[in-house]
């Protein structure tokens, strides 16, 4: 269907966006927040204890933060180090696509669904802001894959290799990565009646393989909290931190105990979705709801042109964690390679069937995507954060006049289609990373802080602050944590810096302290953008100031 040339061209870019990204500032809070996590790992030799800050950290478990740890060990500690786990993470994601999607349908459709996953708008923005979806995601799919190959062809290998994969995914954020394996390889069992596979002799070497993958991680919660019992962890001592993994940890974020409630709302994954999967969206939609007529017209009998598993998997995950009273968008990740299927077999289907009327009006959609995505571009480039430099705008007229060439180019819908929609996620992504993201982090004061830190060889035990806000980015960026201290502690210390808010400096100044240096950055929490911001003219009514004062 789509030319090798062509297709290794397009993943070629799609790789290109994804390595720009990995040189950007981490983002606070959570991948600052990991990355710091795993720092202390390096730096202290301990790779049992996970904490946060000065607290232990009974949350997700320590793959990530293993593997963070490792790159740190291989290249140093830096930002570009962090994020190098979660890439491979999402291009082993990526492969799996491709290996579910042949396994299931044939080769052309699993190119598609690899380059509609890697094109995903939340997957690209999971591999610059870097939390444990990459890793959890990639290890999911690749699960699936697997477990998949050994109900079709019954090889010991694929099993192994599949509860590898569910381990690796499991030590990466507990529970809901078996949910999720669990929940497809169901539906694909009870689709294709083949349920012997479950009483096989091989399914006793996958439980081996699981339980010798996760035992690293369980015998570090053992250490750290089974045998501590008097160690109170939100409000409760006596955790047991593998009963945790095994039974507490999904529950609480389902019920919002522990981690408090953020949303009540029941359809907000589904307004999520409408941007996570963008240029997608659309086709998935149409996707998913012209495969569930299917099965329901056919009452569900087994045809082997069509899979369950995808079908069947978004609807269950999808169903029960809009229950949970603890959403981010974030915790759709899991779910992006079964939509890269679904899409991808879509889109096959309509070019074999040659249903040209529908063809035409999907181009059109994409059309429509790829408009606002140049109109969302320029102004980010001529008006959110104007370009300084002259080479800025020759880069951007040779990408705009490449994706003209294309949009002109008269070829078959269903390539229009691809290369269009592939065209709007490197054009979106191309921007933000090369300019967007490199402009708003400079309003993150925390890595701007850091700068001045490094360029006046300020000592980085001697900076403290007096308020219990988080400091991640400076943390990471000094390669030492900001010392948490109070009014009275420093009120006998001489030659600190201190690092307040403005409410901090205010109370520093109350409290008759006089400080002979001070460097001040703006400060605004990027990850959660705002219109007033993104306007220019508005954008100081919404902007505080961080400030690093030197006690003399």
């Amino acid at each position: 269907m789509i030319s090798t040339t062509r297709y290794w061209f397009l993943i070629a870019l799609v790789i290109l966006v994804y390595i720009i990204g990995m040189f950007s500032p981490l983002f606070e809070y959570d991948s600052a927040q990991f990355a710091v996590m795993a720092m202390r790992m390096v730096q202290e030799n301990d790779f049992v204890n996970l904490f946060k800050g000065t607290n232990e950290y009974l949350d997700k478990p320590h793959m990530h933060y293993w593997l963070a740890a490792l790159s740190y060990k291989i290249f140093g500690i830096n930002h570009w180090a962090y994020r190098i786990p979660g890439i491979l993470a999402t291009l082993l994601g990526a492969y799996s696509c491709y290996g579910l999607a042949k396994l299931l349908y044939n080769t052309d459709i699993g190119k598609f669904a690899a380059l509609i996953f890697m094109t995903a708008q939340t997957i690209v923005l999971s591999n610059i802001d870097v939390r444990t979806d990459a890793v959890l995601t990639g290890f999911t799919i690749f699960a699936i894959w697997q477990l998949v190959a050994y109900i079709e062809n019954n090889t010991i290998k694929n099993i192994a290799l599949g509860a590898f994969g569910a381990g690796i995914a499991f030590s990466t954020k507990g529970q809901i990565a078996l949910l999720v394996i669990g929940i497809c390889i169901l539906c694909h069992l009870a689709y294709t009646r083949k349920w012997n596979k479950l009483l096989n002799w091989r399914v006793l070497v996958a439980l081996l393989v699981f339980g010798l993958t996760i035992a690293p991680m369980l015998y570090a919660y053992y250490l750290q909290f089974d045998l501590h019992p008097e160690k109170v962890i939100r409000g409760k001592n006596n955790r047991s931190g593998i009963f945790f993994i095994f039974w507490e940890q999904s529950f609480e974020r389902l019920s919002g105990e522990g981690h408090g409630k953020n949303s009540s709302d029941y359809f907000f994954f589904f307004h999520t979705f409408l941007w996570v999967f963008l240029p997608w969206t659309v086709l998935a939609l149409i996707a998913y709801w012209w495969r569930l007529k299917v099965f329901l017209k056919s009452n569900f009998k087994y045809h082997n042109k069509f899979e369950f598993l995808t079908v069947g998997g978004i609807t269950i995950i999808f169903f029960i964690i809009s229950f949970a009273q603890f959403k981010l968008p974030h915790y759709m990740n899991i779910m992006m390679p079964l939509y890269a299927v679904l899409t991808a077999s879509y889109l096959h289907s309509l070019y074999k069937h040659t249903k040209r009327n529908t063809i035409k009006f999907l181009l059109g959609v994409q059309y429509f995507i790829l408009s606002l995505v140049f109109i969302s571009s320029v102004l980010i480039c001529f008006y959110v954060f104007k370009f300084e430099e002259w080479y800025s705008y020759v880069i951007l007229i040779l990408v705009l006049l490449a994706i003209t060439y294309f949009c002109l180019k008269r070829e078959e819908y269903y390539m229009r289609i691809i290369t269009l929609s592939v065209c709007s996620s490197l054009l979106l992504n191309g921007v933000l990373n090369t300019h967007f993201y490199p402009n708003l982090l400079k309003y993150q004061a925390g890595s701007t802080i850091a700068q001045r830190v490094e360029e006046n060889n300020i000592p980085t035990d001697k900076i403290y602050k007096i308020s219990e806000m988080p400091t991640w980015a400076l943390d990471f960026y000094n390669k030492k944590p900001v010392i948490p201290s109070s009014l009275a502690e420093i009120a006998n210390k001489k030659d600190i810096w201190v690092y307040v808010d403005d409410i901090g400096l205010e109370s520093l100044r109350k409290s008759g302290f006089d400080w002979d240096r001070r460097f001040t950055e703006k400060q605004f929490r990027i990850t959660r953008l705002q219109a007033k911001f993104l306007d220019p003219t508005t954008r100081k009514k919404v902007l505080n100031e961080m400030h690093l004062v030197h006690i003399y």
